[in-house]
């Protein structure tokens, strides 16, 4: 009877844990989540994405910054891709946000998807499967993606321009954003290498060439001889020309980026802070030393963690129809 009791116990325990997982599933993102509703999404996203990275390589870095934009403002919810309406500024158009492209491939993408499925995939879940094959696309790791995300339905300009990471951040600032996203300190670390790909605009390094604490100097923690380089191409007011965040492979995901950052040729201060905290630099000096061992593995590992941030699931939100418009 003692045996019996201690075996009924433990079943209870178990139905209980299964019950509980059953739960849990329900109300959060899961793979192949789209498998009976829509089950060839994923193709599709992958087929109608690659008509444009194919032609132009460069958009795989501005549809990762597009996710990472999301995420960082009220969670992967697509709130980025809502476009402005008479007084009401989204984040589209705060300053930070300005100089992101690739929402006509967001759109292509939603528009194949909704000939096959319509209603079915979220515009968030859209951005989530496009920044994982983008990266893929251009030499990066392939990870597997839970969807259910939905759409949200708010999107508010200040809130980009106040909480999105800049590239002027120091290292405080940067562990405390991350911090506030549910994002770890070796997140931080592995997920600035995603400007392993991408340029950055001179105007947002500027100050760190020509006058970076008011005295016409240049950032001391920015090696003299790049700085020199970089003064070449960005003159002072320049607002067009644009700099390689990887000189001589900004097309291909690779751990090149840790490297440039232990040279200390980060393009952004927010790079070249990374130097600036023991763990961080740690991580630099690991990857720059065995050539990114570990980096494919680490940044498939963040970017389903940062896919996770504050999403909607279930009833919450929507499925957009048009990924500019809510319903």
């Amino acid at each position: 009877m003692a045996i019996q009791k201690i075996f009924s116990v433990l079943f209870l325990q178990l139905v209980f844990a299964f019950l509980l997982v059953e739960l849990t599933n329900a109300g959060g993102l899961q793979l192949g989540f789209y498998q009976r509703t829509c089950p060839d999404a994923e193709l599709i996203v992958h087929q109608a994405l690659y008509r444009y990275i194919s032609r132009d390589r460069t958009l795989a870095a501005s549809l990762l910054r597009m996710h990472f934009h999301d995420c960082f403002i009220r969670g992967c919810d697509a709130s980025v891709l809502i476009s402005s309406a008479g007084k009401n500024q989204t984040e589209k158009d705060a300053i930070p946000n300005k100089t992101l492209r690739g929402f006509n491939v967001i759109d292509a993408v939603k528009s194949a998807l909704e000939k096959k499925c319509p209603g079915v995939v979220s515009c968030a879940d859209v951005l989530a499967l496009v920044a994982r094959d983008s990266v893929l696309m251009v030499g990066g790791p392939h990870w597997d993606v839970p969807t259910g995300r939905r759409d949200g339905r708010v999107s508010i300009a200040n809130e980009a321009l106040f909480n999105l990471p800049p590239p002027f951040a120091n290292i405080t600032v940067l562990k405390q954003q991350f911090a506030g996203v549910g994002l770890s300190v070796k997140d931080l670390a592995v997920l600035s290498g995603g400007h392993t790909i991408g340029i950055g605009h001179c105007t947002t390094i500027s100050d760190r060439l020509y006058n970076f604490t008011g005295k016409g100097d240049t950032d001391p923690a920015l090696d003299p001889r790049y700085a020199a380089q970089l003064k070449k191409k960005c003159k002072p007011g320049n607002s067009n020309t644009v700099a390689e965040m990887d000189p001589g492979s900004f097309k291909s995901f690779d751990e090149d980026y840790y490297t440039v950052v232990a040279k200390r040729r980060g393009l952004f201060h927010s790079d070249a802070a990374l130097l600036d905290d023991a763990e961080t630099r740690d991580y630099v000096k690991l990857q720059s030393r065995t050539q990114g061992s570990t980096f494919a593995q680490d940044f498939a590992e963040s970017m389903v963690k940062m896919g996770n941030i504050g999403v909607l699931t279930g009833k919450q939100g929507e499925i957009r129809k048009r990924c500019a418009f809510v319903n």
